[in-house]
Parts: C-alpha cells; sequence; structure tokens
C-alpha cells in the first residue's frame, strides 16, 4: 500500500483540503491543462519504463490511462501525483512541479491497494482522515453522500461489499474537495453493475469542475471518458476521444478498437516511421508479448 505523504500513515489517498490557490499558483494556473508532462523518463532496474513521454491532461474532465497491464499506467500515476522517481523529463501538476507542497492540498491519489481501516465504520474512517489533512468536519457527510452511502455510515468498513469498500476509499480521496483525482484501477475485480455506479459518481464529481484521471484495463470503460489515452510498452500510440476512437478505427467497439490501433501501432514500428523507430531490443521484447 502507498502512502504518499508523511502526514497520512497507513492512507493511499492524497486528499486537498480546498480548490482556492494563492495568488501566484493562480498565476501559473493560466494554462488549460491539469497536467503537462514533457520528455518523461522513468527506470525500473536496467528497464526503461518511459523514454521521453509527453502528454497533455486538459482540466476538468475524465481522462481514462487505458492498456494492458504493464504497459506503464500505475508509473504514470505515480510520477503525476511526484512519488515517482523520475531520469529525466518534467511533470507539471496544476501549474507547479508534481510533488510539491502545494500538490498536497490539491491533489487526490486513490491506489489499488486498501486505503481504509476495516474495523471502523465509514463514518470513523472519514472523520480520521478529515482530520488528518485539516478538511472541515463538514467534508464527512458530504462526501459519504456523494458516494451514495449515507445509509451505511455507521456500518464497519468489513462488513461493506467490495463495491462499498471501493466508494469508502472513494470518499476518503473527496475529502477537501480536491481539484484533481488521480485513481488506479478503481473498478477492478467489480462486476458490471458495480463498475457502472462507480462510473456515474466520476462523473458527477468530474462535472463540479474537478479534473478525474482513471485507469483501467477494461477498454469498454473507455467510452465513459472524455478523453482515452491509449499506452503500450511505455508508449502513447494514440490520445483521442471515444467517438474518434471508433470512427479513426472504424470498429464496433473499444476492445476492436484498441485492438487495431495496437496492430496499427506494431505495424508502423516493424517498418520504422521516423516517429517511432523500434530498437533490436524493443522488437524482442514485443515479440516475447
Amino acid at each position: 500500500m502507498l502512502t504518499p505523504w508523511p502526514s497520512a500513515p497507513r492512507r493511499s489517498s492524497v486528499t486537498s483540503a480546498t480548490k482556492h490557490a494563492s495568488a501566484g499558483t493562480a498565476v501559473a494556473e493560466a494554462s488549460v491543462n491539469a497536467v503537462e508532462v514533457r520528455g518523461l523518463r522513468v527506470r525500473r532496474g536496467t528497464t526503461d519504463v518511459f523514454r521521453g513521454l509527453d502528454l497533455d491532461i486538459p482540466r476538468g474532465q475524465i481522462t481514462g490511462l487505458m492498456g494492458p497491464s504493464g504497459c506503464g499506467k500505475t508509473t504514470l500515476m505515480r510520477s503525476i501525483v511526484g512519488v515517482q522517481k523520475i531520469a529525466g523529463g518534467t511533470v507539471a501538476v496544476l501549474g507547479d512541479p508534481a510533488g510539491t507542497h502545494v500538490q498536497r492540498r490539491r491533489v487526490a491519489y486513490d491506489t489499488q491497494a486498501a486505503s481504509v481501516y476495516g474495523d471502523l465504520t465509514i463514518q470513523q474512517n472519514l472523520r480520521y482522515f478529515a482530520r488528518i489533512i485539516g478538511a472541515p468536519s463538514s467534508d464527512v457527510d458530504r462526501v459519504i453522500a456523494q458516494v451514495g452511502l449515507a445509509d451505511q455510515a455507521k456500518q464497519t468498513v468489513d462488513s461493506l461489499s467490495g463495491g462499498q469498500e471501493k466508494r469508502v476509499s472513494l470518499a476518503v480521496a473527496m475529502l477537501g474537495d480536491p481539484d484533481l483525482v488521480v485513481l488506479d484501477e478503481p473498478t477492478v475485480g467489480l462486476d458490471p453493475l458495480l463498475r457502472s455506479e462507480l462510473w456515474e459518481i466520476f462523473r458527477t464529481v468530474a462535472e463540479t469542475g474537478t479534473t478525474i484521471i482513471v485507469s483501467s484495463h477494461v477498454m469498454d470503460e473507455a467510452l465513459r471518458c472524455d478523453r482515452i489515452v491509449l499506452l503500450r510498452s511505455g508508449r502513447i500510440i494514440a490520445d483521442t476521444t471515444p467517438s474518434r476512437l471508433l470512427s479513426d478505427t472504424g470498429a464496433p467497439d473499444p476492445d476492436s478498437a484498441f485492438l487495431a490501433l495496437i496492430e496499427r501501432d506494431a505495424a508502423a514500428r516493424a517498418h520504422g516511421d521516423g516517429h517511432h523507430p523500434r530498437t533490436r531490443r524493443e522488437a524482442r521484447e514485443e515479440a516475447a508479448e
């Protein structure tokens, strides 16, 4: 389980206490993008995860980071929230470098690991985390209602279903009304109905102006995003919208569209299109996948 900030033990969500920035930060926020990644390089041991990644994530939208396991989604999210060691490049979040002190009050990060205490009630968990980050006590009931758990507020987390526990983690992330919410595979392991219910909550949150970044390897979830970034082997092979994803590939569904894009990318790299030159090592690695 990841604990990005020392002030929040056993917690995998970094939450925001306010959406209001200082005057200096407001000037920096002139960009229409919530996140700007330039030349990002990340290494894991002797392996390059990213070799100069560039990406813009617009404000006030749901951006989906899509792709198979191991393609770099979590590493990119960790880089955005400032807890990933990078080898080069820059990551700017809400006008400031990722991971700076001001980000702690404005960025929420919910990992795949459990982020709440099972032996406490929903309400007790939220009160605890609200005190840690300095969020107003009124936030507790607000976020519990926002995720649809008002009737279960006094139940222990251990007594909840998997889908309800995911909602509690989301509620923790939304304490303090953050400007950016980063969710790593929030629907993994859930049935289609529970996934749909969570996505309705994501959409409601986004409609308030909050920027949401969500990762998933469930390709049909791409249609619920405003923008889609498809990753493969640490590279962006598509940055598009749901409608363009289908129209540009002529595919009937997201799964078919993603397969078409992967095949198109592989063919271009095999012939060396000038934009995606492939090394012999990469060719061997991709052939082994």
